[in-house]
């Protein structure tokens, strides 16, 4: 069967991968976003998936929009059976939705985190699980019927990378599912009144507080490695553990100093600090860092 893909970043390079190497499935054609630049150089560098693409001599575009005229044209000419998105980051025209079956996978529970940072959403929340959703594309975001889920449970310990690898592992098999049984499945439509969404993810997010230290490790979880979770001061918090979510306190004060970390109070709550990274410069451990400040138990990091 023909394929076209729709993805970017890593998550939908190994959902591609995947599709490449599976017998019987045939990526005719490949979108991805322009090449953008990066670093402090500013150097034009592809997205994953175009890199992918090229290397396995697939054809590649790369539209700034994938709604103009030209560009619709263009993609109605290839000739395909189902159009598989993942995170391609652009809205598809209603003509595009009607030349094949688009088969979206979003990485929550649908209707749940319906937008741009559903794994991010899941452990802000705590949530107990999370999972794939493969979905019928319409023209709404994350609207569409849904064809089938894929659900696993969240370790309370785990941070985004982990569980980003995780759902991209489930989203790869079920990509391919999907695709090759697309005939044996009735897509179902999704409860609208339990509808819950999310936004795109900002730097500013990452600002917290020594306020409630359940909320504060969660963003930690969510925001690790970026774009990581830091004081008003500016220093990042590296690596931190919750120890307790319900005592109160005085936020920000020293109360324990240990071999290799440091226990902060909150308003509510205690964590526990390893590693830290002071504005404008390296990680270090935290021990180090007071050291260095001169602070000692009763005395505030913030």
């Amino acid at each position: 069967m023909r394929v076209i893909f729709m993805g970017t970043p890593d998550y939908a390079e190994a959902i591609l991968a995947k599709l490449i190497d599976t017998d019987g499935i045939d990526v005719v054609a490949v979108y991805t976003q322009p090449d953008k630049p990066v670093g402090r150089k500013k150097i034009l560098t592809p997205p994953v998936v175009k890199t992918l693409a090229l290397d396995n001599n697939i054809d590649v575009y790369q539209p700034n929009r994938l709604r103009d005229e030209d560009v619709v044209n263009e993609l109605l000419k290839i000739e395909c059976d189902y159009i598989v998105v993942a995170a391609y980051g652009q809205i598809l025209p209603k003509a595009v939705l009607e030349h094949a079956p688009c088969i979206n996978l979003h990485a929550s529970i649908l209707p749940q985190y319906r937008g741009a940072s559903p794994i991010q959403q899941s452990l802000l929340n705590n949530d107990a699980k999370t999972g794939v959703t493969a979905m019928l594309m319409d023209e709404g975001l994350d609207t569409g019927d849904i064809i089938k889920i894929e659900e696993i449970e969240i370790p309370k310990d785990m941070i985004v990378g982990e569980l980003f690898d995780a759902l991209t592992k489930i989203a790869t098999d079920l990509t391919v599912d999907v695709v090759q049984n697309y005939d044996n499945y009735t897509p179902v439509k999704q409860d609208d009144s339990n509808a819950t969404h999310c936004t795109k993810i900002t730097k500013a997010n990452g600002l917290v507080e020594f306020e409630d230290a359940y909320d504060l490790y969660n963003k930690y979880r969510a925001y690790t490695p970026w774009p990581g979770i830091y004081l008003q001061s500016g220093l990042k918090l590296k690596q931190i553990s919750l120890l307790d979510s319900q005592k109160d306190g005085e936020a920000g004060k020293i109360i324990s100093i240990n071999e290799n970390s440091v226990d902060i109070s909150c308003l509510k709550g205690s964590i526990r600090i390893y590693k830290v990274q002071p504005q404008s410069k390296k990680e270090m451990d935290v021990i180090s860092y007071i050291n260095g400040k001169r602070l000692s138990i009763e005395d505030n990091l913030s």
